[in-house]
């Protein structure tokens, strides 16, 4: 199982941002972060991504010429970031393709009114090394459990940085059925799930897409994660 980065210490050093860089737009996201939910941790899922690179350092200038994607994201919505552990939708009852349309999959529909929608945009996210065998890593801050967990890659032949994501695109590679919060793995400040992936032949950028339904009301998760498939493992 790969290591787990914490995200409490993401969140404990995206207060101590806020309160010193000011952004009266940060401080009231603060509170929705405060009530935990998840996320992808590894691969990252995108805010997650941008949150521990730049978290520190949101407002420097270089992010735009280092990391244009999250340059952009912060630059749309810093509440995204800060609630890297929100991005789900409510009463989807299962049929995630009517809910959430092509070309919106990253931002779970343009969910929590477009809080999430430069998670959508086409370019250049930083991606992930991965071999073909790997494990995508959930962490529930809130300690929901699962009714199941499924984890989609992009077609070989798929171009993230000039194709935008549809369901068409995506091919299903595992997935896992109920799993209570006590069959979880104890992580900081929550619980983390592992789920072990075989990406097949596929070479070079994807996107690894995680549906998370989570266990205690009809609450969906949905998470882009950027990956380079660069060797065999």
């Amino acid at each position: 199982m790969s290591a787990l980065v914490s995200p409490r210490r993401a969140l404990m050093r995206g207060a101590l941002t806020v309160a010193t860089a000011a952004a009266t737009l940060l401080v009231t996201a603060l509170p929705e972060a405060a009530s935990a939910h998840g996320s992808a941790a590894d691969p990252p899922a995108r805010a997650y991504d941008c949150l521990q690179r730049w978290s520190n350092n949101h407002q420097a200038p270089e992010m735009a010429s280092q990391d244009p994607m999250c340059y952009q994201a912060w630059k749309a919505d810093p509440s995204a970031m800060w609630n890297w552990n929100g991005l789900y939708r409510e009463g989807v009852k299962g049929d995630h393709r009517a809910a959430i349309p092509d070309g919106q999959l990253c931002s779970a529909g343009r969910t929590q009114t477009g809080r999430y929608a430069a998670l959508d945009a086409v370019g250049q996210w930083k991606a992930t090394p991965k071999g073909r065998n790997f494990s995508v890593n959930i962490f529930d801050q809130a300690k929901h459990g699962a009714d199941y967990v499924r984890v989609y890659i992009t077609r070989q032949g798929f171009d993230p940085t000039k194709q935008q994501l549809g369901w068409g695109d995506l091919e299903l590679v595992s997935q896992i059925g109920s799993t209570p919060a006590a069959k979880w793995q104890p992580a900081d400040n929550g619980l983390s799930l592992s789920i072990d992936v075989d990406a097949g032949t596929r070479t070079g950028r994807h996107i690894v897409y995680t549906i998370w339904q989570a266990s205690h009301m009809d609450q969906s998760y949905y998470f882009c994660s950027d990956v380079d498939f660069r060797a065999a493992a």
